[in-house]
């Protein structure tokens, strides 16, 4: 599963610590301590892959790393849902169709800091040919 991101952490000049992904180079941001930075590149995940979604565009797959990030559940379900789509070249409007919904439905669905229902993503993802299967 695509749920954990390699981060790099730097110290920087006013004793904080800088983030930065090997994946995304936008992906900028800080914390006061290695706790907080992580808690900050959460965030900072959810802007990134929101961002490419929106511009319609791949979502790089997690690379090698010893400190990683953990996205939130909802954000790595929909990021599965998106990324699925397009390897199987199929749009927002033939999701909707299949699934009976109005394009907005769509769009709701795989907006990031939209907060979808998980009977919603599971009738998506279903739509494409998965299954949710949730371990705890």
């Amino acid at each position: 599963m695509m749920a954990e991101y390699p981060v790099r952490l730097t110290p920087d000049d006013n004793g904080t610590l800088l983030v930065t992904s090997p994946d995304f180079p936008e992906l900028t941001t800080f914390g006061e301590d290695r706790d907080d930075a992580l808690a900050r590149a959460i965030d900072a995940f959810d802007e990134a892959i929101a961002a490419r979604i929106a511009r319609r565009e791949d979502v790089p797959r997690p690379s090698k790393g010893r400190v990683r990030v953990a996205l939130r559940s909802m954000t790595a379900v929909k990021l599965i849902l998106y990324q699925e789509m397009r390897d199987q070249g199929i749009g927002k409007a033939e999701l909707a169709r299949r699934l009976h919904w109005h394009l907005p439905q769509v769009d709701r669905v795989l907006d990031i800091q939209h907060q979808s229902r998980l009977d919603q993503i599971d009738a998506a993802l279903g739509a494409i040919g998965l299954r949710l299967h949730v371990n705890v």
